[in-house]
């Protein structure tokens, strides 16, 4: 493990890069294979980012090492309609997008112990979400700039144990960091339990762990199926933002569960997808409805959230095989819409509304024997329109509007 230990510090802090991202604000899949096929991996370890899916694809990929990064832009756009009782004092179109390119970066590393036996560390964005206003919001008080800025990474060390020739089980811990900043927000501080920790304090930090557990089963030479438990992960509070998020600072990351498979349809053609369940409203900050909540005093134990329901998605992937160096790719991510249009005031900071993915990806094989992969996602335009969304703020209407591209690239090679 000397190369992991020698390259994970570098990991981590490139990690820390600031991140959007598309099933909610969970990413579409982990590592740029995966990304190339619809985010699919439950039954589908293609690299050493493989743990972020499901632990036990660990045990199925040999020795390893995996790069990669992600340019991720998201385009997004909120509305005002019909405000201060009809007057449209705050009517307008406002931009979210004065920050509008990232990097995301990923890494991997696997080694086989022993016939049955695998170790291994994955470090990936497990997603995130950002709005930078530069005029801000005049509806929440914001003479400047205004918006939200939330990253988090996954160090996932992991166990892979083979049970059989073909039943393979793996478990992951998830050690996680996550940094988060609020601006302009200060027209909800008569709304706050601690109006000096509600916005503009700068990057708070936070910390915690989780388990995630994974099986893969090798029904015969065509099909696998693949199940994944991640539990959620306990975080230390962000502390200068315990008058915005409920339970004084709370922002644990939710659960998650899902199940795939994967069929060899020809000797070139593999066919996966994937079911994820993501449990947002599990988490009080993400879960609470906005407005309902908001006389109970922002920060507090029932406190306003953003009102976030629970999230399915649906990844569909293809990879054919066209030669012995090159693998071509495709995919179609689909996810439930997570936010209500009674909430989306709130939202206008988490505009996380993108539901349909289409992706197209590639590895070519070198003379080395190394990998040089690439992917291509457009997240098509979705919009949410408010229905009484501004109820107690004088009436009127907040719209959502977002779509994004990324392109990914990774380099990896078999030890």
């Amino acid at each position: 493990m000397k190369l992991t230990l020698k390259f994970l510090p570098l990991i981590i802090i490139a990690a820390s890069a600031e991140a959007n991202a598309t099933d909610g604000y969970f990413t579409h899949g982990y590592g740029v294979k995966s990304q190339g096929m619809g985010g699919v991996g439950i039954a589908l370890p293609q690299d050493a980012l493989a743990a972020a899916a499901n632990p036990a694809g660990m045990g199925l990929i040999g020795d390893r090492v995996d790069f990669g990064v992600t340019w991720f832009r998201p385009q997004r756009e909120s509305e005002l309609v019909n405000t201060a009782g009809g007057s449209k004092f705050f009517d307008g179109t406002y931009d979210a997008n004065d920050t509008e390119n990232f990097i995301i970066p990923e890494f991997g590393y696997n080694r086989q112990i022993n016939s049955n036996l695998t170790l291994g560390v994955s470090v990936y964005g497990n997603g995130g979400m950002n709005t930078d206003y530069k005029n801000g919001i005049p509806l929440f008080g914001s003479t400047g700039s205004a918006g939200v800025d939330l990253i988090q990474v996954f160090v996932a060390p992991t166990v892979a144990w083979k049970l059989t020739p073909t039943q393979t089980v793996g478990a992951s811990l998830n050690l996680a960091y996550q940094r988060f900043e609020a601006k302009g927000l200060q027209g909800f501080a008569p709304a706050s339990t601690s109006p000096s920790n509600l916005t503009n304090n700068g990057h708070d930090n936070s910390y915690g762990a989780g388990l995630h557990l994974g099986w893969i089963g090798q029904i015969n030479d065509v099909v696998s199926l693949g199940a994944s438990y991640q539990s959620r992960t306990y975080m230390s509070k962000f502390d200068k933002y315990k008058g915005l998020f409920a339970e004084q600072g709370d922002f644990d990351i939710p659960s998650t569960y899902g199940v795939g498979i994967a069929v060899k349809a020809t000797q070139q053609l593999t066919l996966a997808a994937d079911v994820e369940r993501i449990n947002y409203s599990d988490v009080a900050s993400v879960g609470n409805a906005s407005l309902s909540n908001l006389g109970n005093g922002l920060g507090s134990d029932n406190g306003a959230g953003f009102g976030w329901r629970d999230v399915t998605a649906t990844k569909l992937g293809a990879s054919y095989a066209y030669s012995d160096a090159l693998t071509l790719r495709a995919g179609y991510n689909h996810s439930t819409q997570p936010i209500r249009q009674t909430d989306t005031l709130f939202n206008i900071l988490a505009p996380g509304v993108i539901q349909d993915h289409f992706t197209l990806g590639g590895t070519w094989v070198l003379a080395n024997k190394s990998e040089v992969s690439l992917s291509y996602i457009h997240a098509f335009e979705e919009k949410v329109h408010g229905n009484g969304s501004l109820q107690g703020f004088g009436g009127g209407e907040a719209n959502l509007k977002m779509y994004q591209d990324s392109l990914g690239i990774a380099y990896g090679w078999q030890l």
